[in-house]
Parts: structure tokens; sequence; C-alpha cells
């Protein structure tokens, strides 16, 4: 049966009407802490800076970025059984005021520990490897691992663990939630993703 022209109308206009309600909507700091408080600060610590070098520090990442990932992780487009449950009973609003108290946060300087190494990472991350089409990091990420508002997250300070854990996942698929991060992950070999994470940890 074909619905009437005015009725789809209607529905599309409610539609939008809700859909840009949904994006006017403010996030709420502070429930963004009192949730975080209940739900993460176990594994990323009272302010997001986690000190357990297997679990990221979120504190001033961008809240763009945050939001996406836990949107992912809730449906599964970025596979983690540990995330995928703590954010199951998250909703949008949740995660919007979570990612804008955390954006607020300070972060704390990381650094590097490998200094046999650093040298190749700094390399890697500020001219990428020509010969092995192998981008910058530093195009996407910024030279300081600043990263972009809502296109690519911030890195400096970042648990070299952590790092180097993401980047062997997208080369070997088990992450497959950014192409581009995917294409560069599956080219590099071990020692050069240990060696860019270290540098990355250390970046100001």
């Amino acid at each position: 049966m074909k619905l009437p022209v005015s009725f789809l109308c209607v529905a599309a206009a409610a539609a939008l009407s809700f859909s840009v309600h949904a994006q006017s909507v403010k996030p709420d700091p502070a429930k963004g802490a009192a949730t975080f408080g209940q739900v993460c600060v176990a594994c990323h610590a009272a302010d997001g800076n986690s000190v357990i070098p297997e679990n990221p520090m979120l504190a001033q990442q961008h809240p763009e970025y945050l939001v996406k990932q836990l949107q992912e992780f809730k449906s599964g487009k970025r596979a983690n059984p540990i995330m995928q449950g703590m954010v199951a009973a998250l909703s949008d609003d949740d995660m919007r005021n979570i990612a804008w108290w955390l954006a607020d946060q300070k972060a704390r300087e990381g650094f590097a520990t490998d200094k046999n190494l650093v040298r190749l990472g700094e390399r890697i991350y500020r001219g990428g490897i020509a010969d092995r089409q192998i981008a910058a990091c530093a195009g996407c990420h910024s030279p300081t691992g600043a990263g972009i508002p809502s296109q690519y997250p911030r890195l400096k300070g970042q648990h070299a663990g952590y790092t180097a854990a993401q980047l062997k996942a997208f080369r070997d698929g088990t992450r497959a939630n950014h192409i581009q991060m995917t294409g560069v992950a599956a080219k590099l070999n071990d020692r050069e993703i240990q060696a860019v994470s270290d540098y990355i940890a250390g970046l100001r």
C-alpha cells in the first residue's frame, strides 16, 4: 500500500526536526563526570589519565572522537568485548556528556623510554617512510600530536603500550573502524610500531 505524499512529508519533517533537536542538545559535563565515575574510572583513572599502559589516556581528547569510538564499541564496529559491555547501557547523551567532560580534563605529559628507537620513531612520525609509501603521522595528528578536532585524535602523551597495541590491531584487522589507519599500519613492522609508539608517548 502506497502512503500519501502528505504523510511521507510530515514523517520526513518530523525526523528532520528530531535530528536537529538531538544535535542542538548541549552536553552536560557535570552529568558526564558522574557517569564516568560510575562506569569508567576503574580503568581510566578519576581524571582520565590512566596509569595502566594497556588502557588509553582519555583526558583532553577531542570529544567528537570519543563519542565516535564509544558509539562504535556499542555497535560492535570497533570490536572489544570489555568496552562493548561497559558502554552497552550508555545513551548517546551519556556518551556526549562523558566526552565533553573528558575534553576539559588536563592530560598528563608522557615520556619516551627507549632511546635506541626514539629517533626512528621521530623519523616515521614526522616524515613517514617514502620508499614504502607510508605517510607521516604528523600529517593527520599534527607535529605536536595534538590531532585535528572532529577528524583525528590527540596522540601526544599516550601510553606507548596502548598505541602499539592499536597499530597492531589495525595491521591484523582486529580493529577495522578506520580504513586509513588500516592502510598505514599494514606496512609497519613490529620494530617500527614500537619506535613510533614510544616517540608519541614523549611528544610535547
